[in-house]
C-alpha cells in the first residue's frame, strides 16, 4: 500500500472518529443561498468549548471544481470561535464529491482572525455563538448589533468569494473562514480533559538577566524556583495527528524551557530582482506594519532606514491640487509571459521575466515586479481606494519609476483571479504557475495620469522615484478583495507630507 493511500485511510478515519464530515444533508441549514454557491452549517455539529464553540460549515458549489486530488463540489471547515474575543480559528477542512472524501487540508498554522461587525464571517460566528448562548457556559453572550443582529445577519447576504483552486487546495470563502491556514489537520479542542497552567516566564527572565549579569562581571540574581515543565503525552496522539491541548503544552515547554530569544525574521524574498538592487532580500530589515513595529519607526530599525523619517520627498502622499497640463503619454511594452508569484511577509508581489517596460521622457524603464496594497497608499483628495496594484520599474541607471492602477469594488478582474488562484501556500515560497498574465488587461482604458516625485513606501524609503498614478480605477470584485485581506488586513503605509511638491495630472 503507497504511503499517500496510507495518509488518507488514516484521515479518513480521523474524520470518522471525529465527525461530522460527511454528514447527512438533514444535518445542514442553508444560510446563503448564491448563484454559483450554497453556505450551509451543520447546527448539530456546535459544541460549546471552554472559550466559545466549535462548528462546521460548508460551501456548495453548483459545478464541480478540478483538483489534483480530484474534482470536488463541496469544502467543509470546522472552526474554534471564542465568543467573547469576537474571533474565530480554522482547525479542520476537507473538499468532497458528494459525500466522498476528496482529500484534507493541513492546517498546522492555527492563527486567531478577528470578526468584523457586518463582515462575512460574522454570518457563520452569529450562528454559532447564539446557539450555544442559549446553554449556560455563554449565556449573556450577544452577537454585536444588539440581539436583533442575529435575525438581521442572515440578511442582505452577499455570495462569498470562490478562489478556485487557490494555493493549489480549492476555494477559499471569507465567510466560511476556509482560511489557507497552513500546516497539519489538528483536532477540535477538547475542553476540561488538560487544564493548561499559566505560562511562567520567570524562570525565563532571570535565565535570561544573569546571562546579561555574567557578560557584566555582576552576581546573578537570586534562583527563583523553575517553573514546571508539562510534557507532551504520546498517547493523546491518535493516527499520527496532534492534538490541539498537546500542541499547546509543547508549546507552553518551549515558552518556559529557556531565556527568551529575540525571534530573528528570516531574510524576506520580496523584491529578489539582482543581487545589485538595493531592495534586496539582505538588506530587508525587520519591518512591518503593525503598532510594535509599525512604520513610524521604520527609521530606527536600522541606519540605511533614516531616510524613511527625515526625507522631504517621502511616499504616499494625498494627490490634490495638481496643475492640469499635458503630459507626455506613457508608452507601455506589455506582453503575455509567464510570471512568479509570492507572499513575502509584507504582501503578496509578482514577479516577471525581463522584456517589459515602459517609456517616459526618453527614458526606457524596466518592469521588475508588481505588488498591492490594501487599502490603496495613495490617496485622492482624501479618498482611499479599496487596494492598489504598484508596478515597480527601473531604468539602467538605477532610477525607479513607480505606476500606480487604482482598484475599486465591481466586476470580478480575471487577471487578478489568475493570480489568486496561484497563491501559495506559505510565506517566502515562490510559485511558478503554468499560467501566462497580460499585463495590458488590467491598465485602464484611460492613460490618464497624476504624476510628482517622491520615495519607495517600504523600507529603504530610497527617494527620487518618479511616481504615475493612473487616474482611472480597475474594478475588482468584492470577493478578490476579500481574499487579499485575509492576508493583509492593512499593509498601506500612512500618508506623509506634500512638503509642497509640484503635482501634474493630464487634462
Amino acid at each position: 500500500m503507497s504511503a499517500s493511500r496510507l495518509s488518507f485511510i488514516l484521515v479518513g478515519l480521523f474524520f470518522s472518529l471525529n465527525g461530522p464530515l460527511g454528514a447527512t444533508v438533514g444535518d445542514w441549514q442553508t444560510i446563503i443561498a448564491g448563484k454559483s454557491e450554497t453556505i450551509d452549517i451543520n447546527k448539530a455539529s456546535i459544541e460549546r468549548t471552554t472559550s466559545g464553540a466549535t462548528a462546521w460549515s460548508r460551501v456548495v458549489l453548483e459545478r464541480p471544481v478540478s483538483d489534483v486530488g480530484g474534482a470536488y463540489d463541496a469544502m467543509q471547515a470546522q472552526n474554534l470561535y471564542d465568543c467573547a474575543a469576537r474571533r474565530f480559528t480554522t482547525l479542520r477542512r476537507a473538499y468532497f464529491r458528494g459525500d466522498t472524501l476528496v482529500r484534507e487540508d493541513v492546517v498546522s498554522r492555527q492563527r486567531p482572525n478577528a470578526i468584523e461587525v457586518g463582515s462575512l464571517d460574522e454570518r457563520i460566528f452569529n450562528v454559532a455563538c447564539a446557539t450555544t448562548a442559549n446553554g449556560s457556559a455563554n449565556a449573556g453572550v450577544v452577537p454585536a448589533g444588539g440581539p436583533s443582529a442575529m435575525g438581521a445577519a442572515l440578511d442582505h447576504v452577499v455570495a462569498p468569494p470562490l478562489l478556485s483552486q487557490a494555493r493549489n487546495e480549492g476555494p477559499v470563502t471569507a465567510n466560511l473562514t476556509l482560511v489557507a491556514d497552513r500546516g497539519a489537520v489538528v483536532a477540535a479542542e477538547t475542553p476540561k480533559l488538560i487544564i493548561l497552567p499559566s505560562i511562567d516566564k520567570t524562570a525565563a527572565d532571570k535565565a535570561a538577566a544573569d546571562q546579561a549579569a555574567a557578560g557584566a562581571g555582576k552576581k546573578p540574581l537570586a534562583a527563583s524556583p523553575a517553573p514546571l515543565t508539562p510534557k507532551v503525552s504520546s498517547s493523546s496522539l491518535r493516527q499520527g495527528v496532534e492534538s490541539l491541548a498537546d500542541k499547546r503544552l509543547r508549546e507552553l515547554h518551549y515558552a518556559t524551557s529557556g531565556p527568551r530569544k529575540a525571534i530573528k525574521k528570516r531574510p524576506t524574498a520580496a523584491f529578489l530582482v539582482n543581487d545589485q538592487d538595493e531592495l534586496s532580500a539582505s538588506k530587508i530589515g525587520a519591518w512591518s506594519y503593525d503598532d510594535e513595529g509599525g512604520s513610524t519607526r521604520w527609521a530606527k530599525l536600522r541606519d540605511d532606514y533614516a531616510i524613511c523619517a527625515t526625507g522631504k520627498r517621502q511616499s504616499p502622499i494625498d494627490i490634490r491640487e495638481g496643475i492640469k497640463v499635458n503630459l507626455e503619454e506613457i508608452t507601455f511594452d506589455y506582453k503575455s509571459r509567464p510570471f512568479r508569484i509570492i507572499d513575502t511577509g509584507h504582501t503578496v508581489q509578482v514577479n516577471v521575466g525581463e522584456g517589459l517596460s515602459l517609456k517616459i521622457s526618453g527614458r526606457r524603464y524596466e518592469l521588475l515586479y508588481f505588488n498591492f496594497h490594501r487599502p490603496s497608499e495613495e490617496r485622492v483628495d482624501g479618498r482611499a481606494y479599496d487596494m492598489v496594484m504598484h508596478l515597480v520599474h527601473k531604468n539602467d541607471e538605477g532610477q525607479f519609476a513607480v505606476v500606480a492602477v487604482l482598484l475599486e469594488k465591481g466586476g470580478e478582474n480575471s487577471l487578478i483571479q489568475t493570480l489568486w488562484n496561484n497563491l501559495p501556500l506559505d510565506q517566502n515560497i515562490e510559485v511558478a504557475p503554468v499560467d501566462v498574465i497580460d499585463l495590458n488587461k488590467i491598465l485602464p482604458e484611460s492613460r490618464a495620469y497624476w504624476t510628482y516625485m517622491g520615495s519607495l513606501t517600504t523600507p529603504p524609503c530610497t527617494e527620487g522615484v518618479l511616481w504615475m498614478v493612473l487616474k482611472q480605477p480597475i474594478p475588482v470584485s468584492a470577493e478578490q478583495v476579500a481574499i487579499f485581506s485575509r492576508l493583509y488586513r492593512n499593509n498601506a503605509r500612512p500618508l506623509q507630507p506634500s512638503n509642497g511638491r509640484l503635482i501634474k495630472e493630464s487634462r
